[in-house]
């Protein structure tokens, strides 16, 4: 088969494309031919060497694929040869063929493309456990949204109007907050030319927000978090702006805040019974038309880099897509 691979931590330029072999099949695993292939952030770093994850080397990056079942281990009996599935691999999505643990592997909804489908898993997941798991947001609520027009942030954008919360979507250009608003956000920031914490008072008379969704991290997150009402909840979900962020521990106090956590890839692990009811909520959500996924540009496989250049540059406007 043909695959991206990576031989050392390094950068996108030293992505191969090239032979590999076929992924071994254990007990519990389903093989899938690999029709799409999500390209997301974690990605990067991880070729990079900077995710929690090391992988041993030579090793494909890509966290999510949506395929064909070409080989069920002896222990899976939830999906079948020639099924079309959604499947978290961790790392080995860039390739034509691709091995996740059964407890990953999801049927697509009904009328779901493989593109759409490949585009699901990692940042609807994320943003779903963040929301619901993790911040306990609840309908009437105001929820504040860094980096909306990304993956993740589209994703919690669409989830939180889901919820019934009231979203205020920041991004860096009126294009991208366009997309927002065709989301379902009630309020716009666009915090490259606007005061983020200024406009937040004024969106909430005062009163701050209950929820924040941070994929960004950099400069953003304190000014956010100065927005943040009283026993309000910070969502700690990465740092796509490049730079950790520090926080004065007297802000938490005064406003009865909580900084939170939020490890997706961790908590499918940990907690396997809750990441698994919460997929099939979502998946339940997107069959009945509550939730869509936007789709930003398709690559071919052998343009990996190319597809995972723009997602490093922050370019994206929901999902880049690798179709094979």
């Amino acid at each position: 088969m043909k695959a991206i691979l990576c031989h050392s931590f390094s950068n996108i330029d030293a992505l191969t494309y090239q032979d590999a072999p076929s992924p071994t099949v254990g007990k519990q695993d389903v093989l899938v031919s690999v029709k799409a292939a999500g390209v997301n952030f974690p990605d990067i770093l991880m070729i990079e060497g900077k995710y929690q994850m090391k992988p041993n080397f030579p090793f494909s990056p890509g966290g999510e694929v949506a395929g064909t079942v070409k080989e069920v281990g002896e222990l899976v009996t939830h999906v079948k040869v020639g099924d079309s599935v959604i499947a978290g691999t961790w790392t080995g999505g860039y390739a034509e063929e691709a091995i996740a643990h059964a407890s990953r592997v999801f049927v697509i909804p009904t009328g779901m493309d493989f593109v759409k489908a490949a585009g699901l898993l990692t940042v609807y997941g994320t943003s779903y456990h963040a929301l619901k798991d993790r911040a306990k947001l609840q309908a009437g609520e105001t929820l504040l949204v860094l980096g909306a027009a990304g993956g993740v942030g589209l994703a919690a954008v669409d989830i939180g109007k889901a919820m019934g919360a009231k979203v205020i979507a920041a991004a860096s250009t009126p294009e991208k907050l366009a997309v927002c608003k065709a989301y379902g956000a009630d309020e716009l920031i666009q915090y490259t030319t606007e005061d983020l914490k200024e406009r937040v008072k004024q969106i909430t008379a005062g009163k701050g927000v209950d929820v924040i969704y941070d994929p960004v991290g950099g400069q953003y997150t304190e000014p956010a978090f100065r927005s943040i009402g009283w026993q309000g909840r910070h969502l700690i979900v990465g740092f796509a702006g490049g730079d950790i962020p520090s926080l004065p521990l007297n802000l938490p106090l005064l406003k009865g805040a909580s900084v939170v956590g939020v490890f997706w890839g961790a908590f499918t692990a940990q907690q396997p019974v809750l990441f698994q009811q919460g997929l099939h909520e979502l998946l339940a959500m997107f069959e009945n038309g509550t939730l869509k996924a936007h789709i930003h540009a398709t690559f071919p496989l052998e343009q990996a880099q190319d597809a995972m250049r723009v997602v490093a540059n922050r370019a994206v406007v929901g999902k880049v897509i690798l179709t094979i």
